[in-house]
């Protein structure tokens, strides 16, 4: 079944399909009103007319090496990039969740894959009209850069995670990330501990190991497999 009943292009199969199925109708005639079109905030005075998407736990807003026509912001859930290595070993790269902007990319083509991680809502602007838009309003020029400039900033924190710490240190930083975020010290996790392991470069046996560590010694409560009570901030930063 199509993604928006009454649209006149035939069923598509991947969001990327749709995406584009969508994104030739809304050139036509049509009223954004017939296709739920919006308007789409991608950052503080960077609003651009856009569609919504709901994934699939597990499905694909965009695979390696697709082309980049699109920049994607969480509504809600959660996304992972991902990229295989050769001998079939997963990486995640990064996590995205609700206000977050993925997609970004210098090239024509995505380096890594993104999935949802539940079922999640994703808002989806033609990466062109973005680009025009920048062209057009140097704030929006600035804004785009400090996007891409906190995800770089992101990459290089998470590559001195993975260069020189410790499985102990890796989980920590992950857990004190997720804490600050929610503004919470109860950390409700979308993504499962299999995640966590492929995304901090350690094996599931080595994450659980270490989280049960932390919950003896009262830095942090396990009330279930998805949800993380923090107790001590201090001991998790030490």
């Amino acid at each position: 079944m199509s993604a928006h009943p009454g649209l006149a292009y035939p069923c598509l199969d991947t969001p990327r399909e749709r995406a584009v199925g969508y994104d030739a109708v809304m050139e036509t005639e049509l009223a954004p009103a017939r296709t739920g079109g919006r308007l789409v905030e991608l950052g503080p005075g960077l609003a651009l007319p856009g569609f919504t998407l709901t994934l699939s736990p597990n499905e694909e807003a965009f695979g390696e090496e697709e082309e980049a026509d699109f920049v994607y912001k969480v509504l809600s859930g959660a996304v992972r990039t991902t990229r295989l290595l050769s001998d079939g070993r997963r990486q995640i790269g990064a996590f995205y969740l609700p206000g977050d902007v993925f997609g970004l990319e210098f090239g024509p083509v995505h380096r890594f894959s993104a999935e949802a991680v539940t079922q999640t809502d994703v808002a989806i602007v033609r990466r062109s009209a973005v680009e025009r838009a920048a062209e057009r309003d140097p704030a929006i020029a600035r804004q785009l850069w400090t996007l891409a400039s906190h995800e770089l900033a992101d990459l290089q924190d998470h590559m001195l995670l993975l260069g020189r710490k410790n499985a102990s240190e890796r989980v920590a930083s992950f857990l004190l990330k997720l804490s600050r975020r929610a503004h919470s010290r109860v950390i409700e996790l979308p993504m499962s501990r299999c995640d966590m392991a492929d995304h901090l470069g350690l094996t599931l046996e080595t994450v659980s190991r270490t989280m049960s560590q932390m919950a003896r010694s009262h830095a942090i409560d396990l009330p279930n497999a998805r949800r993380v009570v923090v107790h001590d901030l201090e001991a998790l930063a030490a």
